[in-house]
């Protein structure tokens, strides 16, 4: 793999915003308030030519006893454990506190290159006032404003001259990403435990506490010679419960984070059933016409006996979208969870499906000889042909006189009988009438 850079150092001192910078990209919330970042997050960066694995890691606080920012403290740590090259991020505006003393201490004993950076440092007036107290360490040191950019080529230079030889980096393995994944669904619902699951180690934190994950966090899970490439995202909930700037931000990136995938798991609470939110976020899936499934999570609380009942109304809050793919899974139990990548891969499969114009002719004059479309205001709209525009999802348009006149009904009798014709049973399609006011010339 690439070399890897990690970003650490303690709370509130600008990793994110350094991360971003660094990145060229806003894939990481920042904010004056401690304690955003919380998961590993990572990116490719091109120091001074050079391609690196950069990663933003939460704050270290060594001293703190809440549960969440002692696995922050392990997910930095296993950040520096696979790290070619550290970058310390410290802040110039507040001076050296003794958590930077101690983390100092710490990465000596790591013996892997350091490179301390003092952040918030706006002028030039500043630089030997800022940067005194951090020279006792002993690590090459450069002022830094990570905000504006100034002395971002200094340390990025010194960063790139740490890097192992290119000679001597390990062959890199050209997996082929086979499908982009979105994870969805309410707080606390397990998407974070089910992509742990899936990599067999505890990469992305896990808690009780609703709201732990705030960043769109990317995974690569590698099956074989196929990469897949996962996004786990925020909680969403409904609108008047969000009162925080930060978990309305969290949320619309996991909705944009749903439209570029090319397929999104939707992960709901076993314990719960389906909630009003559960079905705003099946709703928003569905109008967009995105590849989707159900991961209904934490089965393993369900007695038995409920089971069947579960089903039952999952089956009935569905029957808008009865095609969607729904896996009963415990990810605490690693129950079921194997069987998410083959059925989003066959849900792509279809999406993939293309038929030709006179297979679909032929074909269509069958079903609407059987079903005429209705009468609307005492006359029938014309069908003339129809053709596939487009694939992901497959998108077929018919061409009849008078669209106005095409009842919801009978769209959905067409679509149904597309799906039937062409064994699209998953994927969701898109039935488009235009108006036309003559056949196809042949």
């Amino acid at each position: 793999m690439p070399p890897i850079v990690a970003i650490v150092g303690r709370p509130n001192v600008g990793k994110s915003t350094l991360f971003n910078r660094l990145a060229r990209d806003h894939r990481a919330i920042t904010h004056d308030r401690p304690g955003i970042t919380r998961d590993r997050l990572e990116a490719t960066a091109d120091l001074n030519g050079r391609f690196v694995t950069l990663v933003d890691t939460g704050g270290m606080d060594y001293e703190a006893e809440e549960e969440i920012a002692r696995q922050i403290v392990v997910q930095a740590e296993m950040a520096l454990t696979l790290a070619d090259v550290v970058l310390f991020l410290v802040d110039g505006k507040a001076g050296r506190t003794s958590l930077d003393d101690d983390m100092a201490e710490r990465l000596r004993r790591t013996g892997k290159p350091v490179v301390v950076a003092v952040n918030k440092v706006d002028g030039q007036e500043r630089i030997a006032a800022m940067t005194s107290d951090f020279h006792a360490w002993g690590f090459p040191l450069f002022p830094l404003s990570a905000a504006h950019g100034h002395g971002l080529g200094e340390v990025v230079t010194a960063l790139a001259d740490l890097l192992p030889e290119a000679g001597d980096e390990p062959e890199v393995q050209h997996l082929r990403t086979v499908l982009r994944l979105a994870v969805l669904g309410r707080p606390n619902a397990g998407k974070s435990s089910i992509l742990n699951a899936l990599l067999g180690e505890e990469r992305l934190i896990v808690s009780d506490i609703a709201g732990t994950t705030r960043d769109a966090v990317d995974v690569a899970v590698i099956r074989g010679e196929k990469r897949y490439q996962f996004v786990d995202t925020a909680g969403v909930r409904k609108r008047t419960r969000i009162t925080d700037g930060v978990e309305q931000y969290s949320v619309g990136k996991a909705l944009s984070s749903a439209k570029r995938a090319d397929v999104a798991i939707v992960v709901i609470d076993a314990t719960g059933g389906i909630g009003v939110q559960d079905k705003r976020l099946i709703n928003f899936l569905d109008g967009e016409r995105k590849p989707f499934l159900i991961a209904v999570n934490k089965t393993d609380l369900v007695p038995q006996k409920d089971m069947q009942d579960l089903r039952k109304d999952i089956a009935e809050e569905l029957r808008m979208c009865s095609h969607v793919p729904v896996l009963y899974m415990s990810a605490a139990k690693n129950k079921g969870v194997g069987k998410l990548l083959p059925q989003a891969e066959a849900i792509w499969a279809e999406c993939q499906i293309r038929v030709g114009t006179g297979e679909l002719n032929r074909a269509m004059r069958t079903v609407m000889d059987k079903h005429q479309p209705p009468l609307v205001n005492n006359r029938r709209a014309k069908f003339y042909y129809l053709t596939q525009a487009a694939e992901a999802p497959p998108t077929f348009v018919f061409f009849v006189s008078d669209p106005e006149r095409v009842r919801d009904s009978y769209v959905k009798y067409l679509e149904n009988s597309l799906r039937k014709l062409f064994g699209i049973a998953m994927a969701p399609v898109k039935v488009v009438c235009r108006g036309s006011h003559k056949p196809k010339e042949e």
